[in-house]
């Protein structure tokens, strides 16, 4: 259910970079968040360090790395402590995988209403909704 879009620039790329940062986004996701993988789609776009400024400077100039990490979740889904947790997280692991990083890189944690925002035609509340039903015994749903 969650999408994630990962812009990153470094000046150390390789050519399994960005399979690398789409499987460390949905696995940090599914452990810390507890977001299913099986639903979890993630947009990986890189940026020339030429092109990214970060205090004034591009990267390139800074031999450091960046990246702003998004992700879409319900609202009140996860605490603020793991929240917390998937932020600096994430932030130790893109630094594994981009290198040096200059502090001005980002994670955001989106929570977003459950009655606009869904996949598949369906609203996540919609799902909620299905899954109550189908978890009421017959007898309950009648009387």
């Amino acid at each position: 259910m969650p999408l994630i879009t990962v812009h990153y620039s470094t000046p150390r790329p390789t050519s399994d970079l960005k399979p690398r940062i789409a499987a460390a986004a949905s696995d940090l996701a599914a452990t810390i968040l507890h977001k299913d993988p099986k639903v979890t789609a993630v947009i990986v776009e890189q940026v020339d360090p030429d092109d990214w400024f970060a205090a004034g400077a591009s990267l390139a100039d800074q031999n450091l790395a960046s990246f702003w990490l998004d992700i879409r979740i319900v609202d009140s889904s996860n605490t603020k402590d793991e929240k917390a947790e998937f932020i600096a997280a994430t932030y130790a692991r893109m630094g594994e995988l981009l290198g040096p990083l200059h502090s001005e890189s980002y994670v955001h944690v989106n929570g977003v209403r459950a009655d606009g925002y869904g996949f598949g035609g369906l609203t996540q509340e919609q799902r909620y909704i299905a899954r109550k039903l189908a978890a009421t015994p017959r007898s309950a749903a009648v009387a």
